[in-house]
């Protein structure tokens, strides 16, 4: 659903609808084997309330934006993704815009002006969930150096109320061919519990929780096991068509059960 406020940048459902239906399933399917989110953190931020929602997250690949989307929509359905990108990049790929996207300058005082202008109007309307990438650049998710930009604790310090989300992303090779992209959602924030902290107190508290996210959610990577997992979109599996071609045959010949996968995570 789409907010009815004329500062929101518009995106047209149908189009959006159809790049999920026709594109971005299809195409993480074939890059991925598995999009899983870990099951007791998605039980325990099901906000299925009417208050704002930011969700934001490490920013460990080009990938990130195109698994947000997704997740957004498997998530949180009933609200539409927004997200901030960089001005020239979205010049580059205009079709972002009309999925949610909007551009921003942060490298100017008017630009982080109208950035958080806009992303208040955004995260305070009806309906939407906005996600935002803080570390500013890409970084290894158990890189924990990086600070995270201000934009996030000063436009928490102007909201009322709503519910601040850290989702930590890693994506790891276990025993396919094909990766495993892993999200995991840490303690959620609620603004109106935090409204006396100042933008240096956000500012570590945010921090704090993504991190030690992320900290849980690569003790789970480690672990190599699928079981504390749902997994949102089961992907490609198999050595490739050649390859498996041969092993049906086999499999075939040999009056034995043909199995494309490789290990036993997420059968």
């Amino acid at each position: 659903m789409i907010a009815p406020d004329d500062s929101l940048p518009p995106v047209p459902a149908w189009f959006q609808n159809g790049f999920h239906r026709f594109f971005l399933r299809s195409f993480l399917k074939r890059h991925f084997h598995s999009l899983a989110i870990d099951r007791q953190s998605r039980c325990e931020a099901s906000l299925q309330t009417d208050l704002p929602l930011i969700v934001y997250g490490n920013h460990p690949s080009w990938w990130d934006p195109l698994v947000a989307h997704y997740l957004n929509r498997m998530l949180f359905s009933q609200r539409q993704f927004y997200a901030p990108i960089d001005a020239d990049a979205l010049d580059r790929y205009r079709v972002f815009a009309k999925l949610g996207f909007y551009g921003v300058r942060l490298n100017t005082i008017s630009g982080a002006g109208k950035f958080l202008n806009q992303s208040l109007a955004i995260a305070t309307a009806p309906n939407t969930a906005l996600w935002i990438t803080p570390e500013g650049r890409f970084a290894d998710p158990r890189d924990h150096t990086a600070t995270l930009m201000p934009g996030l604790a000063h436009l928490c310090t102007r909201m009322d109320d709503g519910w601040v989300l850290p989702l930590t992303l890693e994506y790891v090779f276990w025993q396919e061919r094909l990766p495993e992209c892993l999200a995991l959602i840490g303690e959620p924030i609620r603004v109106a519990e935090h409204k006396l902290l100042s933008k240096t107190q956000w500012q570590e508290c945010l921090t704090n929780r993504l991190r030690l996210a992320q900290d849980a959610l690569s003790r789970l990577a480690i672990a190599r096991s699928s079981e504390p997992f749902d997994n949102l979109l089961p992907g490609n599996r198999g050595a490739g068509f050649l390859y498996d071609s041969w092993r049906r045959l086999t499999a075939f010949s040999t009056r034995t059960k043909f199995r494309s996968a490789h290990g036993d995570a997420f059968e």
